[in-house]
């Protein structure tokens, strides 16, 4: 059973590793997994994870769904000033966190073909997201989609290479 898992495992990372947080391409890629276990696998959303797992957002995550996740990835946290990603962290910083998160998730299972320009998409959060289409790049508020529709089993990730910031 345990070498079961390890093939299981090892599989999911070759298939996960078939996308990059380098690319503008945009195609969809389908996970055997949920949001969670797919960013966990991934190295460049590591900041992320850490991030979900302290503001307790995991069960959810991991939860039926469906979710539109616009996943900063380890670049995007490094952009934020100094000390910002640590504090957040802590404990006592955790509704701000949890705020920012949140404002990273849509309701509902968002493809790329199902975006417009202009576009206002409401997010957990509260608030909502401008998506932006120019040139065939997309932009979701000022961060640049650089990995679109990479389904798991209870949503879709789509790759980001910037922390999206609600207002405070």
């Amino acid at each position: 059973m345990k070498k079961l898992g390890t093939v299981m495992m090892l599989m999911m990372l070759v298939v996960a590793s078939s996308f990059t947080s380098k690319t503008n391409a945009v195609h969809e890629t389908k996970i055997e997994a949920d949001i969670v276990d797919l960013a966990i696998s991934q190295d460049f959303l590591s900041t992320l994870v850490a991030a979900v797992k302290a503001g307790d957002l995991v069960d959810v995550l991991k939860g039926d769904g469906p979710f539109t996740v616009f996943a900063p990835t380890n670049d995007a946290f490094a952009k934020l000033p100094a000390g910002t990603v640590e504090n957040l962290l802590k404990p006592e910083n955790k509704a701000q966190l949890v705020k920012i998160l949140t404002y990273h998730v849509v309701p509902g299972k968002v493809m790329s073909k199902d975006l417009s320009n202009g576009q206002m998409a409401k997010t957990v959060q509260g608030s909502s997201v401008k998506v932006t289409i120019m040139d065939g790049k997309v932009m979701i508020d000022k961060a640049n989609v650089t990995e679109a529709d990479i389904e798991a089993d209870n949503g879709v990730v789509h790759v980001i290479d910037s922390v999206i910031m609600p207002s405070m």
